[in-house]
């Protein structure tokens, strides 16, 4: 299986065992990411049908997926696209999984605690479905209750939001996909894809997984988030001595700082400096600078840095054998695989041509 937090206990979902076609309900937000709406469909529809059908065998889809909105009527994506459902989340009357896909970035102003889809879900997930939130979408997972007590991630930039909103639920921002007690959760946009393979595996195998994301040329699901996400350090605060500081160690990080040195410069006493900056920043100062400074190295390795070794001294760090450690502690990946996944692509240049060598 691919690193997935899959969570709590490991337990069959709720779906008749000679039931070989299973019945997907992909929601549709208005305002919403159409992608997330229509990667899902695409991954859903393909398989068991796509690969069979390039190899010309009798295709057996898995899925039947339908779309619905709240009211029934069309939504226009956050991009202006319109998209026309199927029905309305009310006539939905048989649904083995539904797709919760991402809103706005703006979603906590449009939560509304009386809107029917709330119910709606709670009712489904009751009755035995699985259900899906993806990236700002597991928002309404969040609101009407189905993750209290319960394993969840969504999209790096929101997860500090939505851990202040939603204390009782137990955030894993690291992961891609999460799952617990049949409600599952993804990262940013485009984890709607790892998410839907992850389902395609759960319920249909790894092999018509597999065949699923080579027809559609996709990599298996990713496992955690870290190598993606970007600053901002800390969460917003309003000690300005404490901002001082950080701003000391963003100009100086590849310095050997002591505490009693960022103490001295803020003006106050070590213990009281560790305390308060621990307070403001939700960090200890030792983290926040190796954060920094993985931070700068992910830059330096974007941008087509010389080698391992060089990014190492200039973030910093003599030992490289530390440093390698310290990178996939927090990226999840080592610094030569995050450079050959996020550095500066290069081509042939007679690659670009109509065949004949460039000049």
């Amino acid at each position: 299986m691919p690193r997935i937090a899959e969570v709590a206990t490991h337990e069959a979902p709720k779906v008749p065992r000679n039931k070989t076609v299973l019945d997907v309900t992909v929601v549709l937000l208005e305002a919403g990411y159409a992608s997330t709406a229509i990667g899902p469909i695409e991954v859903f529809h393909s398989a068991g049908l796509l690969w069979n059908w390039l190899h010309g065998d009798t295709p057996q889809p898995r899925f039947r997926v339908r779309t619905a909105s709240i009211d029934g009527k069309g939504v226009t994506s956050i991009c202006s696209l319109g998209l026309t459902p199927e029905l309305a989340i009310q006539d939905v009357e048989q649904t083995d999984i539904i797709i919760l896909p991402a809103s706005g970035w703006d979603v906590q102003e449009r939560i509304a605690r009386d809107t029917p889809l709330l119910p709606w879900l709670r009712e489904w997930h009751a009755r035995g479905a699985c259900i899906a939130g993806i990236c700002t979408g597991v928002a309404f997972l969040a609101e009407c209750g189905l993750l209290d007590g319960r394993q969840a991630t969504t999209h790096w930039a929101v997860a500090d939001i939505l851990r202040q909103r939603y204390p009782n639920v137990l955030w894993r921002p690291e992961q891609f996909v999460t799952e617990d007690h049949r409600i599952l959760c993804s990262g940013g946009v485009y984890a709607s894809i790892d998410l839907s393979l992850y389902l395609v595996e759960k319920f249909c195998g790894r092999e018509i997984a597999l065949q699923c994301a080579k027809s559609l040329l996709l990599s298996m699901p990713r496992g955690r988030q870290p190598g993606y996400s970007v600053l901002p350090l800390s969460r917003p605060h309003a000690d300005d001595k404490i901002r001082l500081a950080e701003e000391y160690l963003r100009e100086n990080f590849h310095r050997d700082l002591s505490i009693d040195v960022l103490a001295d410069h803020a003006g106050m006493g070590p213990r009281n400096f560790i305390r308060r900056f621990k307070t403001a920043t939700g960090r200890l100062p030792g983290v926040y600078a190796q954060m920094l400074r993985v931070a700068a190295a992910k830059e330096l390795l974007e941008h087509g840095a010389a080698s391992i070794q060089a990014v190492c001294s200039q973030v910093g760090y003599r030992d490289l054998a530390f440093f390698r450690r310290l990178f996939r502690r927090h990226t999840a990946m080592t610094p030569a695989e995050y450079r050959r996944r996020f550095g500066r692509m290069s081509f042939d240049r007679g690659d670009l041509t109509d065949g004949r060598p460039a000049a």
